[in-house]
């Protein structure tokens, strides 16, 4: 007998598993309300099917729900942190007391909307909703801001003797709570299948060739149709298979313009000689990519050609800008007969005994003022100078505080520091400034 590495036979053995090691959870959906959102719950070990009535505990209370699947195994990890369990099966006493209090709902709506139209407040009573058990009462409305409903509130609790809870609904609720027939002639989805309202943008209006007029893709809600959504991705998907409009593609050999397409006959309208013709898409083919560059660069090459005929005369006409100017076609004005050449720098000065100055010239160099700044330089100049030796001694002027400030008998104290004030005889003339010269008023009559 060969002798075996395993000292131990109950190594031999399979594992066994424990029955423990993974935990498993039911779950069933339920909804509340016919075309109303749907939630997930724990069966708690109820054998629940389709269909089946149950109470359930909610965030507003006990509620009465029916199944709509049947219940399904998730493990423990996959479930829900704040899953709720369902309470039990529905008894008959369950379904009488729901139907008690949803006969009372038509009360408390009338009575609700009676209070608001006393109150004169600005919001739209849409539905009046009782629990199952009868021990809340939910008034369902819309308004176009935040409305202060305490008073109101009052009111509805001393009357009904039961918890109040007003809800503030949008206008797609408001359509499905209250119902209704759509433009198609069927009632509204949202009434009768839509769980969930989805994003619907003019986008989709447009993929699909419908009319842009808010009338006719509008709901009874104002916002736009649900159903637009409906064929959306389908019709996304059709049309990557058609050619953009504006591109060439072959037919029968002889290159075609695309002018439009229709997706769902997936067929292309073409334009060949002037003439519109509706082409399905398996007739056509695509162009090379060298026929359509010649076709689109033929045009280029007739406008490229039709400059160089007439590009002599266009260069004789064309206009000289200011800036393309040489300085000896600039405008020389000349004193006399002799006409002045452009100076230097350094010429300067005969240029301006020779030339006048005009209105533009004395404005670059710097006008009036430069004009006498520049005569005054001159003199200094042209003034001999006089030794040091020669000149005379400037008597001494008095020193500031020799003379004493003295107050005249009617006016305020003069400096001592202030220079003396000149004669009017020797004041040089004041000219007025006209700029600020204020209108004199009238004399008062006496």
């Amino acid at each position: 007998m060969q002798p075996t590495d395993i000292e131990d036979p109950e190594q031999l053995q399979p594992p066994t598993e424990s029955p423990n090691t993974t935990d498993w959870c039911e779950i069933v959906t339920i909804r509340f309300r016919h075309a109303g959102k749907q939630y997930d719950f724990a069966t708690g070990g109820l054998p629940l099917q389709r269909g089946d009535l149950v109470v359930v505990e909610t965030n507003r209370g006990r509620a009465l729900g029916s199944v709509t699947q049947s219940p399904r195994s998730l493990e423990h990890k996959d479930c829900p942190a704040d899953l709720k369990k369902v309470l039990r099966l529905a008894t008959e006493a369950d379904q009488n007391m729901a139907r008690i209090s949803a006969s009372k709902e038509k009360e408390a709506f009338h009575y609700c909307f009676e209070r608001i139209r006393q109150r004169a407040m600005e919001m739209k009573l849409v539905r009046a909703e009782y629990l199952f058990d009868g021990s809340k009462i939910i008034f369902y409305f819309t308004a176009d801001g935040r409305i202060d409903f305490r008073d109101l509130v009052k009111d509805l609790a001393h009357h009904f003797h039961t918890r109040i809870e007003m809800r503030q609904i949008g206008v797609r609720d408001e359509a499905k709570l209250v119902g209704g027939i759509g433009i198609c002639g069927r009632e509204l989805c949202c009434g009768t299948f839509l769980t969930d309202f989805y994003p619907v943008s003019v986008k989709m209006a447009k993929q699909q060739g419908l009319a842009l007029n808010p009338t006719k893709i509008s709901g009874q809600c104002g916002r736009l149709l649900c159903c637009l959504s409906y064929e959306y991705p389908t019709y996304c998907q059709m049309a990557k298979k058609l050619p953009k409009a504006g591109s060439t593609l072959l037919l029968d050999g002889k290159p075609v313009k695309v002018i439009s397409c229709q997706v769902l006959a997936q067929s292309v309208t073409v334009s060949q000689e002037g003439v519109n013709r509706q082409i399905p898409l398996a007739q056509l083919q695509s162009a090379p990519a060298a026929e359509t560059a010649t076709a689109d660069a033929a045009p280029q090459e007739r406008s490229a050609d039709a400059p160089a005929a007439d590009s002599g005369d266009k260069a004789s006409r064309k206009p000289r800008t200011k800036a393309s100017r040489k300085p000896q076609d600039r405008p020389v004005e000349a004193s006399g007969d002799k006409p002045v050449q452009p100076s230097s720098d350094h010429d300067t000065p005969a240029a301006e005994e020779a030339t006048p100055a005009s209105s533009s010239s004395r404005r670059r160099r710097g006008g009036r003022r430069g004009k006498e700044r520049r005569e005054g330089q001159e003199n200094r100049e042209a003034r001999p100078v006089t030794p040091a030796s020669e000149k005379k001694a400037l008597p001494d002027r008095p020193r500031p505080g020799a003379e004493r400030s003295q107050r005249p008998q009617n006016g305020p104290a003069v400096p001592a520091d202030r220079p003396p004030a000149a004669d009017a005889s020797t004041r040089p003339p004041r000219r007025p400034n006209r700029s600020r010269r204020r209108p004199q008023n009238p004399p008062k009559p006496s």
